[in-house]
């Protein structure tokens, strides 16, 4: 992974709309020093980075960055009840499309569920 995509993941989740705005500004700038496009391996951990809302823009700038990889999208989990609002436009977007690799490659986590809900891809194409 890309230094400044690790410096951004390293951040964590993007803040929301209540959040300070020089701390805002600094994870825009982070997100504008990633040049497109991303790996699929970096769109995976870069799609963990959202917050509850669009962080003003902030959110929107990473989806488009994310996908800019040359993979499928990161797989979103079907949002709860209490999910926010941003979990339900990643549903929207993305809905359960997963990212596909090689046989037997672990596909990573579903977004909103752990780390155990990995997946891989078996000889004839499906997931294991």
């Amino acid at each position: 992974m890309r230094p400044e995509v690790q410096t951004f993941v390293d951040a964590g989740p993007l803040p929301d709309w209540d959040g300070d705005e020089a701390e805002i500004d600094r994870r825009f700038e982070q997100l504008e020093a990633i040049a497109a496009p991303v790996t699929p391996d970096e769109a995976q951990a870069l799609a963990g980075c959202f917050g509850p809302d669009d962080c003003y823009g902030v959110a929107w700038s990473l989806l488009h960055l994310i996908e800019t990889s040359p993979g499928a999208v990161p797989r979103v989990s079907r949002p709860g009840p209490d999910a926010d609002v941003w979990h339900e436009v990643l549903w929207k977007r993305w809905g359960n499309r997963g990212i596909v690799g090689p046989i037997g490659q672990v596909v990573g986590p579903v977004l909103g569920e752990s780390a155990d809900s990995s997946m891989a891809i078996d000889a004839t194409g499906g997931v294991e």
